[in-house]
């Protein structure tokens, strides 16, 4: 079915592994990650997947023989030099994301320094790098436009800690770009795809199926997991280098996403817009739970503040520049909801 399924993957990319050609994916067991490598093998591409020694193996990768797994971490150099070891390409996808205001320490460490240990060792052992940053390292755009590539990031001292480290994690990478690493950025929108299960962007899809009864008035880029992946080989495979691309299939206020979201789990759709003031009584209140459970709180105040944010993305220059085409996202958000329904009523 896989096979099938990416028959229409660019013609130039090459479907049978070269000599002695080593991919390396950080990040291998994640939602993007695994995604990744099941396009690459589908190619016949030899992969060596990046694990930490607890990540548990996700089905859609078990009893590939063509994935060496390798137990590692970005931040620690000496299993990470290991892990280069005849490695021909780079795909790091390894990154946390946290809008929980007590993560910025590890948010800062895994993002930011294990990106530097990543890209110094593809700049030392002469690899050609594709990082994985986020829409987060964007800029805003200008008056009356759609976000962009050349819209550059602004410090803001109400920023999340999440923006801070996915910019920082980037600019190490355009460091080595300027001292010359041949390497690709790509900044993704939302991802979803009916893998994700119940937590990242199946969360969402999860709370509207139990019978979320708001919205907000914030819209963002959102896009498949399976075209992040399909534009990530493309960009790879392809000539240029020294640049970044917005992955994004189209923009989506929250109401019309949390509508469709319903409609494809046969439940009534959120009808009332939550305010500001709304979110800020709720996240206190979440915060002040999580203190006497000490469970992760559901609504953190950068989580409540980036829900409130417009932001329209253009993804122009990706089009342009691989001739991609986007799954359309009604189909995306029915998948989903189809996959998390049956993972439900197994589960029962």
């Amino acid at each position: 079915m896989y096979a099938i399924k990416y028959l229409f993957l660019r013609p130039y990319i090459d479907q049978h592994p070269k000599k002695n050609e080593m991919i390396l994916v950080t990040g291998a067991t994640g939602f993007l990650g695994s995604e990744l490598i099941c396009q690459l093998t589908l190619q016949g591409k030899p992969v060596r997947g990046l694990k930490r020694e607890k990540s548990v193996i996700p089905p859609i990768l078990k009893g590939n023989n063509l994935i060496e797994w390798v137990v590692a971490d970005i931040n620690d150099l000496a299993t990470l030099e290991d892990a280069f070891e005849g490695i021909t390409q780079v795909y790091h996808c390894a990154a946390l994301v946290s809008f929980n205001p007590k993560d910025k320490a590890e948010l800062l460490k895994i993002n930011i320094e294990g990106t530097s240990n990543v890209a110094n060792l593809c700049a030392e052992k002469q690899v050609r790098l594709l990082h994985v940053s986020s829409i987060a390292a964007l800029g805003e755009p200008k008056k009356g436009k759609l976000i962009t590539e050349n819209d550059y990031w602004e410090y803001d001292s109400k920023v999340h800690s999440y923006a801070i480290s996915k910019y920082e994690g980037e600019m190490e990478v355009w460091r080595s770009i300027a001292e010359g690493l041949d390497a690709v950025i790509v900044n993704p929108s939302l991802i979803i795809g009916k893998n994700a299960g119940i937590t990242g962007s199946g969360a969402i899809f999860n709370m509207v199926r139990k019978g979320l009864s708001f919205y907000t008035a914030g819209a963002t880029g959102i896009v498949d997991v399976e075209d992040v992946a399909k534009a990530m080989i493309l960009l790879m495979e392809g000539p240029i280098s020294g640049e970044r691309f917005t992955i994004s299939a189209g923009n989506y206020h929250y109401q019309q996403l949390f509508t469709e979201i319903a409609e494809g789990m046969g439940v009534k759709a959120p009808a009332r817009e939550a305010k500001a003031w709304m979110l800020g009584i709720a996240w206190r209140a979440a915060k002040i739970g999580s203190l006497l459970s000490g469970k992760v709180p559901a609504l953190t105040s950068d989580a409540a503040r980036s829900s409130l944010h417009v932001s329209l993305y253009s993804n122009e220059k990706i089009i342009n520049s691989t001739g991609i085409t986007f799954k359309p996202l009604p189909q995306s958000i029915r998948e989903v909801c189809a996959g998390l329904t049956q993972n439900s009523n197994e589960a029962e």
